[in-house]
């Protein structure tokens, strides 16, 4: 397994352009691999899984997850800073994900970042048998999405000490929803358009199950992976914090 960083030059058209679709960013990821991974698509494989994060106006970076190691020359050239690239530097950077995936311990704490699609089935119409996919738009709701799946998932997400929360639902764990953004775009080949909600998630976490974790870690949370959703991430909990 791999993980890649890539920071997009915002001030490009064609980062504009790829930060615009999702479909179009997705096309531009899967481009980075000579061939599509075998595993891309497998429930209970790895597979290709890309976040946007987005720090600051000026600042936004792809995260790429990926069973096989990828080659981001086009997105260089397309949406980063072709004219600075090096052999030794060629403006991405990849790292063995596996080694770190493999030292996961149950109990060890990280800090993690997810963006993901929560959604819940709804009747649209009271007695109404069939019932919709339904994106949560209530950070309360949001919050409780993924902690439905924590013990699924290999994860506990961590309380605040008494003497931190506040009263309001939610308060008491170490997450927050740090953002939330509208997605709505065109299949190729299809006129409906697709409508989608991410969020994105900044918290603490305590290891449950290392094959758990590992798992959701390679394989994504929720649905529309293919769309930048599902791909989680973990840093090391700062000392004293």
């Amino acid at each position: 397994m791999y993980l890649t960083q890539f920071r997009l030059n915002t001030a490009r058209a064609g980062a504009r352009k790829l930060l615009s679709s999702p479909q179009a960013m997705h096309a531009a990821v899967m481009s980075s691999f000579p061939e599509p991974p075998a595993t891309e698509g497998g429930a209970s494989s790895p597979r290709v899984l890309w976040r946007l994060d987005r720090n600051a106006r000026s600042e936004v970076r792809l995260f790429l997850s990926s069973p096989a190691r990828p080659d981001l020359t086009h997105l260089v050239e397309q949406a980063g800073w072709p004219a600075v690239a090096t052999p030794e530097a060629p403006g991405w950077k990849t790292y063995d994900y596996g080694t770190f995936l493999a030292r996961l311990d149950k109990g060890s704490t990280w800090d993690f970042r997810l963006t993901a699609n929560p959604v819940h089935y709804a009747r649209t119409k009271k007695g109404q048998k069939s019932t919709k996919r339904t994106a949560h738009l209530v950070p309360e709701y949001q919050l409780q999405w993924l902690l439905d799946r924590q013990d699924r998932g290999g994860f506990r997400v961590l309380e605040k000490p008494p003497e931190r929360r506040h009263v309001q639902h939610g308060d008491e764990y170490q997450c927050v929803v740090r953002e939330q953004r509208n997605l709505s775009f065109h299949k190729r080949g299809n006129d409906d358009r697709v409508q989608l909600l991410a969020v994105t998630y900044d918290g603490r976490l305590e290891v449950t199950d290392p094959d758990a974790l590992r798992a959701l870690l390679t394989r994504g949370l929720g649905k529309a992976k293919a769309y930048g959703c599902g791909l989680m991430t973990l840093a090391p909990t700062p000392q004293g914090s």
